[in-house]
């Protein structure tokens, strides 16, 4: 099995993605083919770097002539400050001073490190700065924009799946709509480009499966729009949900949204490198350069070293069972305590129906959980049910590798959790709480959303 393996120590932002791709020997003409398609008024420059003495690919995003720059340098190029008094107010400040106009709106949390703050992502409609005319694209239209371009069926579906995790994800953070996020229009040009190229390029690498590293998300604080924030920013945490991240020295941000909705469209597992042959290695600058830190996104391409894929990805871990029986509590009471057991980290929690002393019908309460939370469940099994003892053991398990890929329903993003057997994915199946929020929004079956989201996984799969 081919496949490739991205080495995020430095974080990951869309064109440290492109750099490392065309570094591993992805044509660079492919590239600017597909944004002279496109037709959003950017083009692509290439260039030779190193970072901290390590060479590496940079690949440049310019939109009306003039390349982005890391959103701090930005707010201090400006001579302005966020100013947190109402949405727009620092753009109607910048007006005021004669001052460089901004692109991003008040509600942005985009790409600053790698990327500088045109990857305008806002919930709010307006243009930018009064007198100006900024159109926003709302995703929508960028969808639109995707369905258009002459790319092939498989990198149209990346595209549309990782734009809608950004918009997702944004919507959640800034408590909108899908349709009330809005990409402003250099914004859009430059984040339309790098999405639409890390799918052409991610295809076009010719790799069955991509491994991540866990990421370095970077620490600190950085300026948006309406004011310092924490590293990572709500947004790109949202995207990173389930992907083990971590802080390292490097006080500024070092994994952007579009980085990390790229990372959670594309990868199949995070975790140390696989047992895996080498055959080509591609490394993708950052903007900065960091003394003693290469600000570099590595990818190794080659193949997996054995056929079994299961015995790279399978775990074993340990776990504490508890089980308590009842039949003296009322059954609303059980249906609380299997919630509060999911919340205080349960792996699984269910029931099983038995019969008691005294021919009583009972109930017999089992939860898996990871040794480390044991005191709190048993705990929380005391404190709600009106049991006497909790019996505890601790096994070994061994679980089948699952990742999660997201397919874009005509109503909105629905997650799929696949398991694999034997290197395959044999196991798949909707997530039901995307589907059920989904058909209570849009009032249609569930049965349909699950369906239809079943039905573009494996017309993926298919090709």
């Amino acid at each position: 099995m081919r496949i490739a393996y991205l080495d995020c120590f430095s974080g990951i932002s869309g064109d440290m993605f492109l750099g490392a791709l065309v570094d591993a020997g992805v044509s660079f003409e492919l590239f600017e083919k597909t944004v002279a398609d496109l037709n959003v008024g950017a083009k692509l420059e290439r260039s030779k770097v190193t970072r901290a003495g390590l060479a590496a690919t940079k690949l440049d995003v310019i939109v009306a002539g003039e390349k982005d720059m890391p959103r701090d340098e930005f707010w201090k190029s400006s001579g302005q400050w966020p100013v947190v008094s109402g949405q727009n107010q620092e753009a109607g400040d910048a007006a005021a001073n004669n001052a460089p106009e901004p692109k991003t709106p008040a509600q942005d949390e985009c790409e600053q490190q790698h990327r500088g703050p045109s990857h305008g992502v806002s919930s709010d409609p307006r243009p930018l700065t009064p007198g100006h005319s900024h159109h926003a694209r709302n995703l929508s239209d960028i969808l639109k924009i995707i369905a258009a371009a002459n790319i092939s069926e498989r990198a149209r579906q990346l595209a549309n799946e990782i734009f809608l995790a950004l918009a997702t994800a944004e919507a959640k953070v800034h408590g909108a709509g899908l349709e009330d996020i809005h990409f402003h229009e250099v914004g859009a040009a430059d984040a339309i480009v790098d999405v639409v190229c890390a799918a052409v390029g991610a295809e076009a690498l010719g790799v069955e499966r991509f491994f991540c590293s866990p990421l370095n998300v970077g620490s600190g604080t950085v300026a948006c729009a309406h004011g310092a924030m924490p590293v990572p920013a709500p947004g790109t945490l949202e995207l990173l949900k389930g992907a083990p991240i971590y802080s390292g020295d490097i006080q500024k941000e070092l994994v952007t949204p579009t980085g990390a909705a790229i990372v959670k469209v594309l990868a199949s597992s995070f975790g140390p490198r696989p047992t895996m042959r080498t055959e080509g290695v591609g490394y993708g600058a950052g903007t900065r350069d960091f003394d003693g830190h290469p600000n570099v996104l590595r990818i190794s391409v080659g193949e997996l070293a054995t056929t079994n894929l299961d015995a790279i990805l399978a775990r074993e871990e340990s776990i504490a069972i508890l089980e308590a029986n009842l039949d003296d509590l009322n059954p609303q009471l059980i249906g609380y305590i299997v919630d509060q057991a999911f919340a205080e980290g349960a792996l699984e929690v269910f029931t099983t129906p038995v019969q008691m002393k005294k021919n009583r019908p009972g109930t017999v309460l089992t939860i898996l959980v990871p040794p480390e939370h044991e005191a709190r469940l048993r705990a929380l099994i005391f404190r709600e049910s009106s049991t006497l003892g909790v019996r505890v053991r601790h096994e070994t398990r061994y679980a089948l590798p699952r990742h999660y890929e997201s397919v874009a329903t005509r109503w909105g993003e629905v997650r799929i959790k696949v398991a694999g057997v034997n290197g395959s994915a044999s196991q798949y199946a909707p997530e039901y709480e995307d589907c059920r929020r989904i058909a209570a929004e849009h009032h249609v079956p569930l049965k349909h959303v699950m369906q239809e989201a079943i039905r573009l996984y494996l017309d993926r799969q298919h090709g």
